[in-house]
This record gives C-alpha cells, structure tokens and sequence, in this order.
C-alpha cells in the first residue's frame, strides 16, 4: 500500500465513518495502516480488516444490549455451571447452545428438584441466543401470567401475543412453584399456544408434566399445553441435591418425583 496523506486522509475517514455511523471505522483504520503497509496487504485486505472490525464490535454491543433487554435477574454463562454436578446434561445442553433449536422453532425444558441448576441453564442458553443475534425475554411463569393478565384486561391481548412471536426465545422459569386460578392458566395456555411451531420457549419446572395438572388447575388444559410444548422440544432431567443445601448440614430437600411420560418429542 502506498503512503497516506495522513491528514487529509484521516480527516475524510473521520467524516465519513461518522456519517456512517461507525465511528470505531476510524480507530480501526488508523491502527491497522501501519500494520498493513508493514506486511503488504492489498487494498481489499485492508479494507476486509477494517469494517471486520467494526462488525465484530457492532455484533458485541447489539449482543450486550439483547441481554440487557432480556431482563435476566443475574446473567450467566455455560462457562460458570457447575458441571460436576450435573454431567448427563451436558452433552445436550453444549448442541443447544449453538442457538440450532431456535430456527426450528424448538422449545427446551429442564425439569428437576429445585437447586439443581435449572434458572442458571436456562438463563445461560438466554445468554448464548442474545449473542447469536436473538432477542431474548426472561421471566418468571407467576410474572407472565401477570403480564398476560394486565394486556387481557386492557383489550390488548392478541397484539401483545403477536408482539412476543417477534422474540425468538421466551424463558418461563419456575412453573409449578405457585398454583394458577382457571383465568391465568388459560392466559398461559395462550401464550404456549401462540408460539408453537413460531418461536421458542425454555421452561423450567420442579414438577414433572404429570403435577401440571395440578398447576394449572385443569387436567385438560395442561395435557393441550404440554402436548404443544413437548412435540418439538428437548427435556432435559436434572438431578440431585440443591447446590444451596451445601455445607450446611441438610442432606436433602423434600423430594419431588421428576420422571418425565414417553413422549415422540
């Protein structure tokens, strides 16, 4: 590459990457000149290099502000989960963390006693879709019922369902901790039913599908429900004793079956 005319060439390049939009264009450019007349890169090779470098950087803040939006309580990695304690899981966790389930519309389930890694799981694959470019929303089941019920009540409730399919991932955490009333478990239904064979959904539950019932408080709409969820789904079984249970002198909490039926998913 040929000798610049430093100022007038940083001047246009400090123009035009504000016009762009793409201020860090002038950082890159300025810290790869050297670089590239030292080793002889084309013009194509300096250039590729240049906007590689803003695109890298682009991808890195979209992806911070899709987890800062995804309203995750405390976000997690894959890299910080205790593996020793749940080493079955992790052979599929690592394939679903590649984000594959989500443009096939597929939905995860973790079910397992609670302190078994199920949030941390399910916040860390929320973590790892944001980065690959999805838009992510956490909460917990009790906090989108409350959601669903206050878009119901405002007559709003088809346009918010349609505004969720725009999400390619929606986390539900913790059904089963609380029982719903007829009215917030037919919300919920609406919600699954909305995004079968659309958008994703990761769940995490201490029960299995056979306390749904239970939960939801009508056998039938739990079997419509889990039915839609599990048909093309992942469910993943954890096990053992609650990581908070540690050193403390309790051996176990009181225990919850979570053997999941036979299903085709």
């Amino acid at each position: 590459m040929a000798e610049p005319k430093t100022s007038e060439a940083t001047k246009q390049i400090v123009y035009l990457a504000a016009a762009l939009k793409a201020p860090r264009i002038t950082e890159a450019a300025t810290r790869l000149a050297d670089q590239a007349r030292d080793a002889g890169w084309t013009y194509e090779d300096y250039l590729a290099a240049v906007l590689e470098r803003e695109v890298a950087a682009r991808n890195a803040s979209g992806a911070q502000l899709r987890i800062k939006a995804a309203g995750f309580g405390f976000p997690k990695t894959l890299e910080e989960f205790d593996w020793d304690a749940q080493p079955q899981v992790r052979p599929q966790i690592g394939a679903l963390a590649s984000g594959g389930f989500l443009t096939e519309a597929r939905n995860v389930v973790l079910l397992g006693p609670p302190g078994t890694g199920k949030t941390h799981l399910a916040t860390a694959l929320g973590v790892a879709a944001a980065r690959h470019g999805h838009r992510v929303l956490f909460a917990t089941a009790t906090e989108w019922v409350t959601r669903l019920t206050e878009v119901h009540r405002a007559g709003r409730l088809p346009q918010e369902l349609a505004r969720l399919r725009r999400f390619g991932l929606i986390i539900v955490d913790e059904v089963g901790y609380l029982p719903f009333e007829q009215d917030a478990a037919n919300l919920f239904f609406q919600l699954v039913s909305s995004r079968y064979e659309h958008a994703s959904l990761i769940l995490t539950s201490n029960l299995p599908f056979s306390g749904w019932g239970g939960v939801f408080g009508d056998q039938a709409v739990a079997a419509a429900m889990i039915d839609r969820i599990v048909h093309h789904a992942d469910v993943l079984t954890l096990k053992g004793a609650s990581y908070r249970l540690r050193g403390k002198g309790i051996d176990s909490l009181p225990s919850i079956s979570t053997t999941t039926p036979e299903t085709d998913a």
